[in-house]
């Protein structure tokens, strides 16, 4: 095999990975994923996708490695392969943000008016957390928050955070967190915080990204279910 084929099989294996991240629904997907693991049934919940079209999506993810699956009982579970997939979606969004104008306009358009304050960093929030000096709130389901989370942090779903107000403390800065960059779970609780007299803001990114940059994690059993 002379060199020349050799590169180009090389680089027919990179394109096969950009393929299958090639499609919007599949990046939702594996955000999803990067949470813990799930039901194809439960994707398709949340994707607002059929199971049948959220299912072919996974295998063209799983053909590429990016998402692994086990079978329990009648029901397939998938995640993804490992925190470098939350690595390469993440310097997709970068470069994306850095010179798609579109995308620039539609983040302004959806994120700037939900928050405009600059998040904290998570190195900044793991020395404030340690210290005291901050409560975390993680407000993605309780599935979610089960699987992993910021060490410290109290689980708030944001549907449920106007009535357990009185479990954040008054006089001390919450930071909350979701899901991603992307997520608007995290802005909503930032700004119904602030309406209600609290000192708030948002953690950089969100939980995946978090664990893929080394820093502590927590979890907890959780209850399986089926979907």
């Amino acid at each position: 095999m002379s060199s020349t084929n050799y590169k180009h099989q090389l680089y027919d294996q990179l394109a096969a990975i950009g393929k299958a991240i090639s499609h919007g629904r599949r990046l939702e997907l594996l955000e999803y994923l990067a949470q813990g693991e799930r039901t194809v049934e439960a994707l398709a919940k949340l994707a607002g996708l059929t199971v049948a079209n959220t299912s072919r999506h996974l295998q063209l993810l799983r053909q590429a490695g990016l998402v692994v699956a086990r079978k329990k009982g009648l029901y397939v579970h998938y995640r993804v392969s490992d925190d470098g997939v939350v690595m390469l979606t993440a310097a997709l969004r970068r470069v994306a943000e850095a010179h798609g104008a579109e995308l620039t306009r539609l983040l302004h358009r959806y994120f700037d008016n939900r928050d405009g304050l600059e998040p904290i960093p998570r190195p900044e929030l793991l020395t404030r957390a340690r210290d005291g000096l901050v409560t975390v709130v993680d407000v993605r389901p309780t599935e979610e928050y089960a699987a992993g989370h910021v060490p410290g942090a109290v689980n708030i779903p944001l549907r449920e955070l106007e009535q357990r107000l009185q479990d954040l403390p008054r006089g001390q800065e919450v930071v909350a967190y979701c899901r991603g960059p992307y997520c608007v779970l995290a802005y909503d609780a930032v700004a119904r915080l602030r309406e209600k007299g609290y000192q708030a803001r948002r953690m950089e990114d969100g939980f995946p990204e978090w664990r893929a940059a080394g820093l502590p994690v927590e979890s907890e059993p959780a209850a399986e279910t089926k979907k």
